[in-house]
């Protein structure tokens, strides 16, 4: 198992951090206390070799030299890759004085810079064993969701999910539905009386529908339309995109579309299908 900690100070974009690896498949784990870190990577499947937890002054002994000794005693259990995050001081002051809450050193009666210049000194033995040490002082969040792709995986893409639905308007709407195609105008097997026990899974209604230019026509051109923005999609952080395929019942014209739109798209992409009303 390799453990990935995200450390740094306070305000410099841990929590952001462990969102993109989570959206990247991480198991992430923030603000265990250090007395149960050993326990926790005892109890971590080892066959789970995605697991990420924050590090930083919240659940960290008081004493460098206690931070040291944890790293040593989970550098002998796991392999560890640690990302650092920190900004300069005036720009974790601004952040501060945005979101108004306490650094957790305040308890301890410093003003915000001595608890941040503090919190520099306890966390040098975590930065100096970092493989990655990120400025966030200008970086925007999409910065720096890039910057941790292009590491984490060597491109700034996310693994994009399409999840392809077929539904019956006369049953239900697909409230989850990023975008929702109307096929109610194609030719409908419901209306032959052979075909009207089958499903668009099933081969007579397939070449029924594949025998009409039409159909032909408005699958190919939803294709392209989908070939055209997913790649900026992918550019704009999304992980997954719902696409929805409506007929009157959801039992044939939509069946059939959403599962020619799958097998178009499978190739490049992770796919996923859901037949909403098939089994009514």
């Amino acid at each position: 198992m390799k453990l990935i900690i995200i450390s740094g100070r306070s305000g410099s974009g841990k929590t952001i951090a462990l969102h993109v690896l989570e959206d990247l498949g991480y198991n992430c784990i923030d603000g265990v206390p250090f007395q149960l870190l050993e326990e926790l990577i005892d109890t971590v499947d080892a066959k789970h070799n995605k697991v990420a937890i924050s590090l930083d002054i919240r659940n960290l002994p008081t004493k460098s030299a206690d931070i040291e000794q944890l790293l040593s005693d989970i550098k002998r259990k796991v392999e560890i890759e640690i990302i650092y995050l920190d900004a300069i001081s005036s720009e974790l002051i601004r952040r501060y004085s945005e979101t108004r809450r306490l650094h957790p050193l305040s308890k301890q009666k410093l003003s915000l810079s001595q608890a941040l210049e503090l919190e520099n000194e306890l966390l040098q033995p975590i930065r100096d064993c970092a493989a990655l040490t990120i400025d966030t002082t200008t970086l925007s969040i999409h910065n720096l969701n890039e910057r941790l792709k292009i590491h984490l995986q060597g491109s700034t893409k996310s693994n994009l999910l399409i999840i392809f639905q077929s539904f019956g308007f006369k049953y239900a709407h697909p409230e989850d539905a990023d975008y929702i195609f109307d096929v109610r105008f194609l030719p409908n097997p419901h209306w032959v009386a052979e075909l009207q026990p089958y499903t668009g899974l099933d081969q007579p209604v397939k070449e029924y529908l594949d025998s009409h230019h039409l159909v032909k026509q408005t699958i190919s051109q939803i294709e392209y339309l989908f070939q055209s923005w997913l790649p900026h999609l992918e550019t704009n952080n999304r992980n997954y995109v719902t696409i929805a395929i409506g007929c009157t019942g959801g039992k044939h014209r939509s069946v059939y579309v959403t599962e020619q739109l799958a097998a178009r798209f499978k190739a490049k992409y992770q796919v996923q299908i859901e037949h909403k009303c098939l089994k009514r």
